[in-house]
């Protein structure tokens, strides 16, 4: 249940405090697909297993969704038990949206374009650098 709900929680999903306090996060607030994953999440961090950059969308008041990366992290009082979750969430859905415009546009180049990460490892390899090479 919720129990702490901050300034720019409200101005990211648009509900007020009131129509949130109290609430059951996953069931009234996350898509049905993620609801089994973001229980988990929550699930393990009650248990002391925290989780970092976890992705997943929420729809918002006004039935748009967006993209949060979320840090779960275990909430205790001040003898070391468990007493919740502390959920620290950003919209990403403006870095997602330009992720997905950058794939585009490196394949649609008419040059052959590839990425190595710092392994040495091809990460990235465009149309035209299949036809070229194969």
């Amino acid at each position: 249940r919720v129990n702490v709900w901050n300034k720019c929680a409200r101005k990211i999903v648009g509900y007020p405090l009131d129509e949130v306090m109290g609430q059951n996060l996953v069931g009234e607030f996350i898509t049905k697909e993620y609801q089994e994953a973001v229980s988990t999440v929550l699930d393990k961090a009650l248990k002391g297993e925290e989780t970092a950059n976890f992705e997943f969308p929420l729809i918002t008041k006004l039935g748009v969704r967006i993209e949060v990366l979320l840090n779960a992290t275990t909430r205790r009082d001040e003898q070391g038990n468990i007493i919740g979750v502390v959920g620290i969430g950003q919209d990403i859905t403006g870095r997602i949206a330009q992720e997905r415009e950058y794939s585009k546009l490196i394949d649609s180049a008419n040059a052959p374009i590839f990425g190595v990460d710092t392994n040495g490892c091809v990460n990235v390899w465009n149309i035209c650098a299949r036809k070229l090479v194969g």
